[in-house]
């Protein structure tokens, strides 16, 4: 038999050289958040062959295959068959969500997609927490390594569910040998979020506990995602910390942002917080306070040294944020409608924290009329 033409021959080789030769990857929570921009960047991206999108509803990323059900559904071990990894983003922190149903739904889906990824023969499994796993502690050190111990408690929104996804991702690779997990920690996540760290930012006043030392670190979403890409190529992995080089002081992010401070007692403002979260008059617990009293700062050292840097500075980020909050108005977590807002006034902060007395027996009175 004849050899074949060398114009075929060439275009055989162009052919195959060109055809991507990275990871098939899956996303889990791909239709909207981080999940729906890390699809978008990995389908865009020559060196990722494929991308399977997970989530309850089908996503805009149209080159992606796509696969509806919910991360909780032993199913999912099927749909992540031929994946070489998986970056599971389906968790849910939404202050809005009944923290009985949120922790039911992070913790199951976490587990259930390490179980189906080891039974489908994925290598690598990529789980994203946050650096708030670390704590907020007056005596952390500036910046956290990735290596530090993970000192947080359960008392702030979400931070028990995180706590519980890292232990899964450390018993991991013992339950599961051969599959190899890495967790991605961002300092405070800024970019179509809304948390409890960036409703601060919405408040007429900064709250500041007296004696506290914040110190701010900000994780843009675009930031995150190469990061999170990074993992998927396995340029990095391990434990991982990911944020805006430095910094900024309180002193610094009140003058950047143009709002003035109130000042509070820590009794004061940690009692009053407790009380409001207790009668369901603001959905963050006392225990977020905390992330704005100490820091939590991380070095990202690890990510560094595998060359990734991030795009974003603290100042950057934070005017974005601020861009992103304009017109909202929340007063001790709580959002609020706009003629509320104009009743709150310049002080809005400070009277909900002392007006706490009054709103507990308001709230005290109305349950005994039912």
């Amino acid at each position: 038999m004849s050899s074949p033409d060398p114009q075929v021959r060439a275009a055989r080789n162009h052919s195959t050289s060109s055809a991507p030769r990275g990871p098939v990857v899956a996303v889990t929570g791909a239709a909207s958040g981080v999940g729906a921009l890390l699809t978008e960047r990995l389908a865009a991206s020559d060196e990722v062959r494929q991308v399977i999108a997970i989530d309850e509803r089908r996503g805009e990323c149209a080159s992606a295959q796509w696969h509806i059900l919910d991360v909780r559904d032993p199913a999912i071990a099927d749909k992540l068959r031929g994946a070489d990894v998986v970056v599971h983003l389906a968790v849910d922190l939404d202050l809005g969500t009944d923290p009985a149903a949120r922790s039911a739904y992070n913790v199951r889906g976490t587990q259930t997609v390490l179980t189906a990824a080891a039974a489908a023969g994925v290598h690598r499994v990529v789980l994203c927490t946050s650096a708030m796993v670390y704590g907020a502690l007056p005596d952390n050190e500036l910046p956290l390594s990735e290596d530090a111990e993970l000192r947080a408690t359960a008392e702030a929104t979400g931070v028990g569910d995180l706590l519980e996804i890292e232990r899964l991702a450390r018993r991991a690779p013992r339950a599961h040998p051969g599959l190899n997990v890495t967790v991605v920690r961002p300092a405070v996540l800024v970019g179509g979020t809304d948390t409890a760290l960036t409703r601060y930012f919405e408040s007429p006043r900064l709250l500041v506990v007296a004696g506290s030392q914040p110190a701010w670190q900000f994780c843009h979403v675009e930031d995150l995602c190469g990061a999170l890409e990074y993992a998927v190529l396995e340029k990095v992995d391990g434990e991982l910390a990911v944020g805006c080089e430095g910094w900024l002081e309180q002193e610094e992010v009140e003058e950047l942002s143009g709002i003035r401070r109130m000042e509070l007692p820590s009794a004061v403002a940690l009692g009053a917080a407790a009380r409001l979260h207790r009668i369901g008059l603001t959905p963050s617990p006392a225990g977020d306070l905390a992330y704005t009293m100490y820091p939590w700062v991380v070095s990202g050292s690890r990510l560094h040294e595998a060359g990734w840097r991030p795009q974003w500075s603290n100042e950057e980020v934070l005017a974005e944020l601020l861009e992103e909050v304009s017109g909202r108005h929340t007063v001790a977590g709580r959002r609020l409608g706009r003629k509320d807002a104009t009743a709150a006034g310049a002080a809005g902060a400070t009277v909900a924290l002392l007006g706490t007395a009054a709103l507990v027996r308001r709230a005290r009175k109305a349950r005994r009329r039912l």
